[in-house]
C-alpha cells in the first residue's frame, strides 16, 4: 500500500521504516504524506503500544531531505513544504503512544529532525548526525531549530546548526541527543528490547506520563505543575492503578489491561 515506506505490526509494537535505501532514505514530499497516512494508521489501533521508527538498509535512518525537491523549491514551496513537514512530524511527536527512533546511519537534516520528535533515540556506532542545511545556503525547517536546543542545549544546538558540522554516535551520546549507542546488529534488537519493556507498562499510565512530559517547557513550571496532577488525578482513576498497587502489595506481576 505504501511505495517509500514500510509499516510492519509485530504484537504491540509498529515498525515504521522509510524504504528509499537507493536515495539514501531522503524524505521526498510522498513520503511526507505516506508517514501521516502510517501514523494514522498506528493513531486507530488500539492494541499498539510503541513505535519504533527507523531506515531501510544499513547506511542511512534518513539521509536528508530529497535534494532534487530542494533545487526545486522558492518561496512559496519551501513554505508549504516546511510547514507540512512539521504538521506530519509532530504528529508523529504528540502520538498517545511512546516512539523510539532507532538511528541506524546517516540521520541528517530533515532525518534528524524526524528522529527528534521520537521520545527516545537509540543510535548505531555507525550513526552520524546533523543538520547540514546551512551548507545549502538555508536552514532547518522541519524543527530543528526548536527541538534541538530542548536535547542538547542553546550552545551546543548553536554549533550543530550553524557549523552545519555532523557528530559521530558517541558524541550524540555524550551531549543528550541519543539515549543509547549500540553496535549495528544490535540496533533493532536493542529497540524491541526497550518497546516491549514499555509495552508490559500500563498503557494510560504512559499515555499520561509521556504528554506530562512533553508539555513540560510549554508554559511555566507552575502551569506544568498543575497539569502534572491533574494528569495523576486521570491514572488514579485506572483499572491499572488499582492493579499495580495491589501487585505491589501482594508481591506478584501486576496483569495490566489498558483501563
Amino acid at each position: 500500500m505504501f511505495e517509500n515506506i514500510l509499516l510492519d505490526i509485530e504484537g504491540t509494537v509498529a515498525i515504521l521504516t522509510v524504504n528509499r535505501p537507493q536515495k539514501m532514505n531522503a524524505v521526498n514530499n510522498a513520503t511526507v504524506e505516506e508517514l501521516d497516512q502510517a501514523v494514522a494508521q498506528v493513531e486507530k489501533n488500539p492494541d499498539l503500544r510503541v513505535l519504533i521508527l527507523t531506515g531501510a538498509g544499513e547506511k542511512a535512518f534518513v539521509a536528508g531531505a530529497d535534494i532534487n525537491e530542494v533545487n526545486n523549491r522558492d518561496a512559496v514551496t519551501g513554505r508549504a513544504e516546511t510547514r507540512r513537514r512539521q504538521e506530519v512530524y509532530s504528529r508523529i511527536e504528540n502520538l498517545e503512544i511512546p516512539s523510539i527512533a532507532a538511528i541506524n546511519g546517516f540521520a541528517l537534516g530533515t532525518g534528524l529532525e524526524l528522529a527528534m520528535v521520537c521520545s527516545i533515540r537509540i543510535a548505531s556506532t555507525k550513526a552520524l548526525l546533523g543538520q547540514p542545511e546551512v551548507k545549502l545556503g538555508i536552514m532547518p525547517g522541519a524543527g530543528g531549530t526548536q527541538r534541538l536546543p530542548k536535547l542538547v542545549g542553546m550552545g551546543r544546538a548553536m554549533e550543530l546548526i550553524l557549523t552545519g558540522d555532523p557528530i559521530k554516535a558517541d558524541a550524540a551520546l555524550a551531549m543528550g541527543l541519543v539515549n543509547k549507542v549500540v553496535e549495528p546488529d544490535q540496533l533493532m534488537a536493542e529497540a524491541k528490547k526497550l518497546a516491549e519493556t514499555i509495552a508490559a507498562r500500563p498503557k494510560l499510565a504512559i499515555q499520561y506520563a509521556k504528554e506530562a512530559v512533553l508539555r513540560s517547557g510549554e508554559g511555566s513550571l507552575a502551569i506544568g505543575l498543575a497539569h502534572e496532577s491533574y494528569l495523576h488525578t486521570l491514572a488514579c482513576g485506572t483499572q491499572d492503578k488499582k492493579e499495580g498497587v495491589a501487585a505491589f502489595l501482594e508481591k506478584r506481576a501486576p496483569q495490566f489491561t489498558g483501563k
